[in-house]
């Protein structure tokens, strides 16, 4: 059966990547010649041999060719070992580094545009420095000596793949390929993994979306037959995926949910984990627990669950009043944008209607033969002009004091309710039962029933009428009163650092939140003003010049 066409010559006999119709095509051509560096010289005199001829070439030659304008570039045949000094191609869609000594994939972070990349016969081991290149379709790496496929996970829009003749032997590579759903053409051809017996068929079967592979046409009887061989590997490979998907999608949700209370301020504070800090690194409170009274008291004592409570309470005030800020700051920018575009359609209508007469002034002055009426027309026109102006400025003062109003009264309604939840976390109402202050107090609490507890012990140890047997690292905290008194304060204090720590931490994102808000809203509006403003003058100017080149003409006339 003849092969079909390949899917990048739509039928030609050479589709110029050296991939599928001269496989035979050598990369080392000049591997005895010394490597060439990719410099602004060599970069200029490809863009230059590649850019419009004739008369249009010699007048971009003159004025210059700016890197950024570039849309295709072609480095073939160079002899390069290292890419680089391909920052300034911003805008490159297409480029062509085949049939050089290039040995890593390198300097194309910047290249965020590229959609085509041919790296074929080249020196290249690993594929690696593609993270970038997030709208790329077309990759080529025929001819080097790649033993794996990866590093392609940002490409989501890669539909042709050639990878023949490179050193791939693991089918597991072709596993990995199933991520990228637009993928449509694949060549491994020339890889230790296409001799295998069934390497068309597992392609086929695993790749159930390619149309074509080692540049032949996949026929739907072929794929038919290759989900029926591998039916039942496929179905343990598609329960897999769907596995880790799932898990992917709960992380996901997880991350997202993190996010929503890092916006709040009140992350992990929705069950024990404040708790279980005080305790992570109290060594002293770990020795005492293990008195029986002190087990006894941190199973009958409240403060646990109480605390949880607490923390909860906090949490819920958190987002309830995260989602009041949300709502304030929204309505803050629909009044915004609703004052900006009545504004905007205001100016547009007195541009149109002053366009309208002006397009009629300006005919009529060239048409006025009697040199008197074509002075005193262009005067009405320039102060028409000057009309427009002032009702264009006076339309941007009067918008920009109406934000700055808007501005400063969302201001004070946002310092509000910042300032609102803090005084309530930090428990200035105490008829709250949301505050940092009542953890203190449980935590105060907890610390006192200790206290007591290490005493008697200590007595009873004194009287030698303590019958439990104490651990030898415990036992020492006994040795006085002074000893166990300490031991117990540093136990509280390493609690209340925890509780002070967090509840600081809040305030000061919450704070910082808040300024930098209102700082940045404050200046987006001076930079909009001041936009608006050059905006105004530049159309003045050019009206204005419009006029002053016709009254030039005129006098010449």
């Amino acid at each position: 059966m003849p092969a079909s066409p390949c899917p990048q010559t739509k039928g030609e006999a050479n589709c110029g990547r050296g991939t599928c119709c001269f496989p035979g095509r050598m990369n080392r051509l000049y591997s005895s010649l010394e490597p060439n560096v990719m410099d602004d010289n060599m970069l200029k005199l490809a863009v230059q041999e590649q850019g419009p001829q004739e008369e249009a070439g010699q007048l971009a030659k003159q004025e210059g060719i700016l890197f950024k304008d570039i849309l295709s570039l072609r480095l073939d045949f160079q002899n390069i070992l290292r890419i680089d000094n391909l920052w300034q191609f911003e805008n490159l869609r297409k480029l062509q580094l085949d049939n050089n000594i290039i040995e890593r994939i390198e300097g194309l972070e910047n290249l965020t545009h590229l959609v085509w990349l041919d790296l074929s016969f080249n020196n290249i081991e690993a594929i690696e420095g593609l993270d970038a290149l997030v709208n790329l379709e077309d990759l080529s790496l025929f001819n080097n000596r790649i033993s794996k496929i990866d590093s392609l996970d940002a490409l989501a829009k890669l539909q042709v793949l050639s990878l023949g003749n490179n050193q791939i032997s693991n089918a597991m590579n072709i596993i990995y390929l199933r991520r990228f759903k637009d993928l449509r053409a694949l060549s491994l051809s020339g890889n230790p993994i296409a001799e295998a017996e069934d390497y068309k068929m597992s392609v086929c079967a695993y790749l159930p979306d390619l149309v074509y592979l080692d540049s032949r046409r996949i026929d739907d009887h072929t794929a038919k037959l290759a989900e029926l061989k591998h039916q039942y590997s496929l179905d343990e490979l598609k329960h897999r995926e769907n596995q880790i998907q799932a898990q992917l999608e709960h992380e996901q949700d997880l991350r997202k949910e993190l996010e929503e209370h890092r916006a709040a301020f009140v992350e992990q504070m929705n069950g024990s984990f404040l708790f279980d800090s005080m305790y992570a690194e109290d060594v002293e409170g770990s020795k005492l627990a293990c008195l029986p009274s002190v087990a006894e008291l941190l199973a009958a004592y409240p403060s646990k669950d109480k605390f949880v409570i607490i923390c909860l309470n906090i949490f819920e005030y958190g987002l309830k009043q995260q989602e009041k800020r949300k709502v304030e700051l929204d309505t803050f920018n629909a009044c915004v944008h609703e004052a900006v575009r009545e504004n905007q359609e205001q100016g547009k209508h007195r541009i149109a209607a002053f366009e309208e007469k002006h397009l009629v002034s300006l005919s009529a002055i060239q048409d006025e033969a009697d040199i008197t009426s074509t002075e005193m027309k262009i005067v009405e026109s320039g102060e028409a002009i000057n009309e427009l102006y002032n009702v264009l400025m006076t339309l941007e003062m009067q918008l920009a004091e109406q934000l700055e109003e808007t501005i400063n009264m969302f201001e004070r309604n946002i310092i509000d309710l910042v300032g609102l939840f803090i005084e309530n976390v930090q428990s200035l109402y105490p008829f709250l039962d949301c505050t940092m202050a009542q953890c203190r107090d449980l935590e105060t609490h907890h610390h006192e029933k200790l206290l007591e507890i290490c005493i008697n012990t200590l007595e009873k140890i004194l009287k030698g009428e303590l019958d439990a047997d104490l651990p030898e690292d415990v036992r020492v905290l006994f040795v006085d009163k002074d000893t166990i008194m300490n031991a117990v304060g540093t136990s509280h204090d390493i609690h209340l650092l925890k509780i002070d720590n967090r509840e600081d931490e809040l305030l000061t994102r919450v704070n910082s939140w808040c300024t930098q808000l209102v700082g940045k809203i404050h200046k987006d509006e001076i930079s909009r003003n001041r936009r608006r403003v050059r905006e105004i003058n530049q159309y003045i100017d050019h009206i204005q010049n419009e006029l002053d080149n016709l009254e030039y003409m005129d006098v010449i006339d």
